[in-house]
């Protein structure tokens, strides 16, 4: 594996860690270390896959991460 498969392999782990931690309830979806892991974990991917020049996954991750972007700004003005 290249870096850029590690960039995205690393951000894809977050992005499944949050859900899992969710399903398992251990996490909500309001909780920091979820909106963090997928926001981070969504830019890493969505990263990694502008450098392999593949869309589909530009578009998915771009839009996850906007969405968590947009939870997290949700919850740094609500100061939660």
């Amino acid at each position: 594996m290249n870096s850029v498969d590690w960039l995205g392999a690393l951000g894809v782990f977050q992005i499944l860690l949050a859900y899992l931690l969710n399903l398992s309830q251990k996490v909500k979806t309001s909780d920091w270390s979820f909106i963090l892991l997928n926001t981070i974990g969504a830019g890493m991917a969505c990263l990694a896959s502008v450098l392999l020049d593949y869309w589909p996954f530009i578009i998915l991750e771009g839009v996850w991460m906007l969405v968590s972007v947009i939870s997290l700004f949700k919850k740094l003005v609500m100061k939660n």
